[in-house]
This record gives structure tokens, sequence and C-alpha cells, in this order.
């Protein structure tokens, strides 16, 4: 994948870095498992598509170093960022909430 993110070398679930989260979630669109998808722009706006049906929001750097979301009115969340890597190469990203219930991958398209 030739992306800001060829100078990163990470395994697979490492944590990815606070310097890291805004080149990660930039790098390109995002896919899930669902058939929706995401895009992150650098401004901290957001956009997630399931079905046809589009809803934006924001993402932003937490003071602790997390990333986070913010979806209107009201919904804020957090997650932990782990690297998705297959055969050395990142693939895309792991959302783990930081209760650790849920954890879902996206890849990058």
């Amino acid at each position: 994948m030739d992306s800001p993110l060829t100078d990163i070398h990470a395994d697979n679930g490492d944590s990815v870095a606070r310097a890291q989260i805004a080149a990660a979630v930039t790098a390109g669109r995002l896919g899930y498992a669902d058939g929706a998808t995401q895009i992150f722009e650098r401004n901290g706006a957001t956009t997630y598509t399931e079905d046809g049906h589009v809803t934006r929001g924001e993402w932003y750097v937490d003071d602790r170093g997390r990333f986070c979301s913010f979806w209107p009115p009201s919904y804020r969340a957090c997650y932990l960022l782990q690297w998705l890597v297959e055969d050395g190469v990142i693939v895309g990203l792991t959302f783990v909430d930081l209760s650790g219930r849920s954890r879902f991958d996206g890849r990058y398209r």
C-alpha cells in the first residue's frame, strides 16, 4: 500500500501510537465486515455509510492520547486503536472500545 503508513513498522495487534493516530485513520477509506464504510478527514470530520445511509460526525485525539469520535447530537466514544497487519503489511485498524467488550476491524480500501 503506497500511503503515509509505509514508514510505520508494526505487528498485528500493536497499539497505534498517539503520534500515528491521524495518519492511521486518514490513510484511506475503511471497510467493515458488515459492508459499511468510513472516511476520516484530516480536519476532524468523518463520514460513515451503511446501506446507503450517511452519518456525519467528528473524530479527535483526546488529552489522554486516545482516538475518540462524536456523533451528533450526543454520542461520544473512545477506542484503543490497534494495527491490523497481514504478511508484514498494514491493512487496517482494529477499534477496541475502552470497556474491552467490543472490537471491530476496518480494512483500508
